[in-house]
């Protein structure tokens, strides 16, 4: 897929190779754009962009893929305690792309850059526009402490970045998040590879081949579109 690859709108569909294609590591296309139409068949195929700056855009499926069953979340009892204490304040896409510009500027262990690029962070806000991405912040004396987002699709989730200002906010963005997801009958949160972090929430590595199945079965769903009210917030 070249630089000249065409932008595809919400509405346009593209076929991916099969991921069995991939290869060990899990890539399955290079190219393209982060276009609507480019990023919603990818993730209905299985697949999500990952790559760094000044590369061509990557297209993964690893496998195995690491993912929580929103009946498996597990909460420490520390975090619970927070949570009931109410100390953060929690809201749903109010401030979508300070978000995302925040999980870019954080520093990571072990990365020298960031994989949200400028790029990145016009697609999902397109896609955040178009009512498919969305974002949770969490607040703590009326300042942005944490948050994530990530593409709600049918009964399925795909977390894509979280970050954190202050301990534990990122931990209350997910739970939130969870929360949330349990109101709309989500089914299954992809987490894409393992982290320690989401893994302590119950996340867990299933084959690529049940994902697959699983994910098919969540898409047959309508996607609840659109901007994610705010409630108690």
């Amino acid at each position: 897929m070249g630089a000249d690859f065409p932008y595809l709108d919400e509405h346009t569909s593209f076929d991916f190779p099969p991921v069995e294609e991939a290869t060990e590591e899990g890539i399955v296309a290079v190219g393209g754009n982060l276009s609507p139409g480019m990023l919603l068949s990818a993730y209905r195929q299985g697949l999500f962009p990952w790559y760094s700056e000044g590369d061509p855009i990557l297209w993964w499926s690893p496998d195995p893929r690491f993912v929580l069953f929103p009946a498996e979340l597990h909460l420490s009892r520390s975090l619970r305690k927070l949570l009931h204490k109410g100390v953060f304040g929690v809201t749903f896409d109010t401030h979508f792309k300070e978000v995302i510009e925040a999980c870019s500027a954080i520093p990571r262990p072990g990365q020298r850059g960031t994989w949200i690029t400028k790029e990145v962070v016009a697609g999902y806000c397109e896609l955040h526009r178009l009512g498919y991405a969305h974002s949770v912040e969490v607040k703590l004396d009326g300042r942005l402490a944490g948050g994530l987002y990530g593409v709600a699709l049918g009964e399925v989730f795909f977390g894509e970045s979280m970050f954190s200002f202050e301990s534990n906010a990122s931990k209350v963005a997910f739970a939130a998040l969870l929360e949330r997801l349990a109101t709309q009958g989500c089914s299954l949160v992809d987490c894409q590879v393992h982290t320690p972090h989401l893994a302590r929430f119950g996340a867990r590595e299933i084959p690529r081949a049940d994902f697959l199945k699983l994910l098919r079965e969540g898409l047959r769903r309508q996607t609840p579109r659109g901007i994610w009210t705010n409630f108690g917030a």
